[in-house]
This record gives structure tokens, sequence and C-alpha cells, in this order.
């Protein structure tokens, strides 16, 4: 990806585009912080939201919902290859996560305030991670999507943030 590139296919002229992102990698920074960002807004309106019952449903219903979005999915598998080679990239990259990862320890700390910090977490990390893998998956990147097995994540993601699983 090049400035030039960008501009054309945003039709603006590459000053402008230049003015407000001198280097690639500034405009690589704005693109991630933006899209990151974005994400984890929702992942926060959605973990603090109060909710009938345990709000884990809703939860997983909303994040499954994104995997709907092929553009969404297709843009992060190309946050993360950026963020194999690149390393501003994958220092954002890793912050979103690590945010997003307390946001839902937080989330589950305040279904079960038993439940100690570290569980919590190693909860939530699972969870970040059955939710991210299948994205691939569930979007046809990688697999096919079938009933069967979109009811058996469902099931296991569910038993996990309830307590039911250990990670």
């Amino acid at each position: 990806m090049t400035l030039r590139a960008v501009a054309e296919e945003a039709g603006v002229r590459l000053g402008h585009l230049q003015y407000y992102f001198p280097a690639r990698a500034a405009l690589l920074s704005a693109l991630l912080e933006r899209v990151l960002s974005s994400s984890l807004e929702r992942v926060t309106a959605l973990t603090v939201a109060p909710t009938h019952g345990s709000g884990y449903e809703a939860l997983l219903d909303s994040l499954l919902s994104d995997h709907d979005d092929p553009r969404l999915v297709r843009l992060f598998t190309e946050v993360w290859a950026l963020a194999a080679h690149d390393d501003e990239a994958a220092s954002a990259v890793r912050a979103f996560y690590d945010q997003y990862v307390t946001h839902v320890a937080a989330f589950l700390r305040d279904r079960a305030p038993g439940l100690t910090v570290a569980e919590a977490h190693h909860r939530a990390e699972v969870f970040v991670m059955l939710m991210e893998g299948s994205a691939l998956f569930r979007s046809g990147i990688t697999g096919r999507r079938t009933a069967g097995t979109d009811a058996r994540l469902r099931e296991t993601v569910l038993a996990l943030l309830e307590g039911d699983v250990r990670p």
C-alpha cells in the first residue's frame, strides 16, 4: 500500500493526503486507531450495558453478528497480517486486545463476583481467542459455516462464560 494508491482510491489529491498523513506509518496508525477504537467502543458498550439475565447471550450474539460482515472480517485479517510485519501495527493490535480482554474480564466479574481476577482474565482471553478465530471460519474465509458448528460454538462459549468449562 502506498500513499499514492490510497489517495487514488479515496479520490483525493496526494498532496491533501500527505498534509494529514506525511508518511505511510502515520496513515496506518490513524487507520488502526479508528478501526480498533470503534470495535472497542462496541465491546465496551456491550460489557457495561444493563441486560436481562446474565447478559452472556446478548454479548455473544452481538459479537457473532460481526462475523456476518465479510468486509469487517477481511479488515481484521489484514490488520493481523500487517501486525505480523509492522511493529507499530502490532503495538496497536496488542493494546486493542488487552483492552478487549480487560472489558470482558470485568463483565465476567460483575456477573460472578466470586471469580478471581486471574480466572476472569483467563476466561476472557479464551473467549476473545474463540471469537477472533471463529470469525475466520464463520465468515467463509477459511471454512464453511454450518448450523452444527455454530450451535457447538455457542454452547462452548456460553459454558466458558458461565463457568461450566475451565479454560
